[in-house]
C-alpha cells in the first residue's frame, strides 16, 4: 500500500487534522445544511470507456450509507511478518534491515517464493472472522485478493503454482471468507485488487518497453479483475498498484464492462487507482492517498483507509503495544472521517497460519460496542453546516432525519459544554445517546458560543461508552 505514488509519499501527519485547528465549512454549492452524495444528477448509462462517461456514474446509495468498513490484508509477506507488507521489494532494494533480517534467518539461497508454503493459514476459521467483522459494526468489508507480490488469495487461472489453492493452504481464501461472510452477516464483500506486480515477467517486460506493450494487462491483470467479479460477486473493487499511464491499463475500458455487462453493475462500487493521475480525479470514490484526511468538507465522496498498526497494512511480528492504535485515536478518526463527508475502512491484517491476534479483534469489538450506543449518529448520517465547532476544539457534527449529532471527544471539565455552531430554539432538546434523560442546556454566556450544555454526572458502567460521547440536538 504505501510508496505507490508520489502522493501516497506524503507524510500521514500533513493529512491528519491539527487538534489547534477550529474548522467551519459550508455547502458551498447550494447552501443547503446536508450534503447527499446519492442526489446528485448524473448519468444511469450505458456508460463509453471514458472518464467523462464512467465518472457520470451515479455512486450506489448503500456505499454511503454505510460509513464504516474493515480492511484486510494477508498474503505471503504474513509469513516472514516483519516490518511492513512490502517486504520482499524492500528486501530486493537492498534495505539493510531486510536483507539482514533474512541473513540471520534463513539459509543463503533463500527466495521470496520459498515463503509460499509456509503460508499455510491452517488456523483460519471463515466463520469466526465473519462473527469478529459481525461484531465491529462495519457494513462492508474489503480482502486482499491480490497484493504486488502477485500470490492470489483464490485459484486463478492466470496465477499458476502462486496462488492459495495451488501451494500453501490449498484453499480458496475468499471463496470461503465471501461465503461466510454472506451467511453469517449483513456485510457487503468487497475485494482489493493490485494493479501491478513488482516481479511479474510481463509487467517488467511492459515497463521496459515504456509501456508501449500491454501483454501483463491482456494476459494478467485484466482476466484475473473479470475473474474475480465473475466468481465472487463483490460489492466493492478496490484498486492499487497502478504504476503505469492510464493507456497502459486500459483501465476505463474495464470499468465500462463493470458498470454495463458485469453481474454486479447495479450495486458495485469502486475507487481512483486505476493509473498514473486518477487518484483524486476519477473513479467511484476517492481514496486520494493512504490515510487520507482532508479535514474539510469534499464536494466527492471519499475513503479515509488506515490501520490500527500504525506502521504496517500486513500483519507484523516485530511491532509493539505502542505501535497500535488507541479507541481514543479510532474514534477521533471516524468522527473526523464522517463529518466531512467520507467513509473509514479500517485495516488490519492475520497471522500466516489465518488468525486475528488478540489486540485486532479487541479493537474491533471495542469500535463495534461504541458503535451500539452511537451508530445512529453514523449510519445514514451526512455532513452538516459546520464540519466541527466553532468554538470548542474536539467537537465533529453529522446530521440526519433533522437532528444534529455532536461528536464531544473529550468530556468537558466541570461538566459543562459550550458550543459556537448550533443555534438554539426554544423547542431545542439536547440527549446524549446511551443516556435516557435529556441534559439540561442553556444560551450561553460565553464569547463566540451559542448554548451551553450540561453534561450528566456519571461514573463507571453509568457512562454509555468510555470515549467520544454523542450528542443529539433537536431544532437547531
Amino acid at each position: 500500500m504505501q510508496g505507490l505514488l508520489t502522493v501516497l509519499l506524503f507524510c500521514a501527519t500533513v493529512c491528519v487534522i491539527s487538534s489547534e485547528k477550529l474548522r467551519f465549512q459550508k455547502n458551498a454549492q447550494d447552501n443547503l445544511k446536508v450534503i447527499n452524495f446519492n442526489q446528485r444528477e448524473e448519468n444511469s448509462g450505458p456508460y463509453e470507456p471514458n472518464w467523462d462517461s464512467i465518472d457520470s456514474r451515479p455512486l450506489p446509495g448503500w456505499y454511503d450509507e454505510a460509513k464504516f468498513g474493515i480492511f484486510i490484508h494477508w498474503g505471503v509477506y504474513s509469513v516472514p511478518a516483519f516490518k511492513t507488507e512490502w517486504f520482499w521489494r524492500r528486501w530486493k532494494d537492498g534495505n539493510p534491515d531486510f536483507v539482514n533480517f533474512m541473513k540471520d534467518n534463513f539459509k543463503p539461497k533463500f527466495t521470496y517464493p520459498d515463503f509460499g508454503p509456509m503460508f499455510t493459514a491452517e488456523m483460519f476459521d471463515a466463520n469466526h472472522f465473519a462473527d469478529v467483522l459481525q461484531a465491529s459494526g462495519a457494513q462492508y468489508v474489503v480482502l486482499t485478493s491480490k497484493h504486488h507480490e502477485g500470490f492470489t488469495n483464490w485459484g486463478s487461472n492466470y496465477s499458476w503454482n502462486w496462488n492459495a489453492v495451488d501451494m500453501g493452504p490449498n484453499r480458496d481464501l475468499v471463496a470461503e471468507l465471501a461465503g461466510a461472510v454472506r451467511s453469517r452477516t449483513k456485510l457487503k464483500f468487497g475485494l482489493y485488487y493490485s494493479l501491478f506486480e513488482w516481479f511479474h515477467p510481463l509487467y517488467l517486460k511492459d515497463a521496459g518497453n515504456n509501456f508501449t506493450t500491454n501483454e501483463y494487462v491482456e494476459m494478467v491483470m485484466r482476466p484475473q479483475l473479470e475473474e474475480i467479479v465473475n466468481k465472487y460477486n463483490p460489492s466493492v473493487i478496490w484498486s492499487d498498484g497502478d504504476i503505469g499511464p492510464n493507456e497502459y491499463w486500459n483501465s476505463t475500458d474495464f470499468l465500462a464492462w463493470l458498470y454495463n455487462d458485469s453481474p454486479v453493475k447495479d450495486y458495485v462500487v469502486v475507487n481512483d487507482r486505476w493509473g498514473n493521475g486518477d487518484s483524486c480525479h476519477h473513479g467511484g470514490y476517492y481514496t486520494c492517498n493512504d490515510r487520507y484526511d482532508p479535514g474539510v468538507l469534499q464536494a466527492h465522496k471519499w475513503e479515509n483507509c488506515f490501520t490500527i498498526d500504525k506502521s504496517s497494512w500486513g500483519y507484523r511480528r516485530d511491532a509493539t503495544i505502542t505501535d497500535y492504535l488507541t479507541m481514543d485515536e479510532i474514534t477521533q478518526t471516524l468522527a473526523e472521517t464522517i463529518s466531512c463527508g467520507g467513509n473509514l475502512l479500517l485495516n488490519f491484517g492475520p497471522t500466516h497460519d489465518g488468525r486475528i491476534i488478540p489486540i485486532f479483534e479487541e479493537r474491533l469489538r471495542q469500535t463495534g460496542e461504541w458503535l451500539k450506543v452511537n451508530g445512529e449518529a453514523v449510519y445514514g448520517s451526512h455532513p452538516w453546516t459546520a464540519q466541527n465547532d466553532t468554538l470548542t476544539k474536539g467537537v465533529w457534527y453529522t446530521t440526519k432525519d433533522g437532528f444534529v449529532y455532536a461528536f464531544v471527544l473529550d468530556w468537558p471539565e466541570n461538566n459543562s459544554l459550550d458550543l459556537g455552531s448550533p443555534i438554539p430554539s426554544t423547542g431545542t432538546v439536547v440527549e446524549m445517546l446511551g443516556v435516557k434523560t435529556p441534559l439540561q442546556w442553556k444560551k450561553s454566556t460565553t464569547e463566540g458560543a451559542t448554548i451551553n450544555i450540561a453534561f450528566p454526572v456519571l461514573a463507571g458502567p453509568q457512562l454509555p461508552c468510555d470515549y467520544a460521547w454523542v450528542l443529539k440536538i433537536s431544532m437547531v
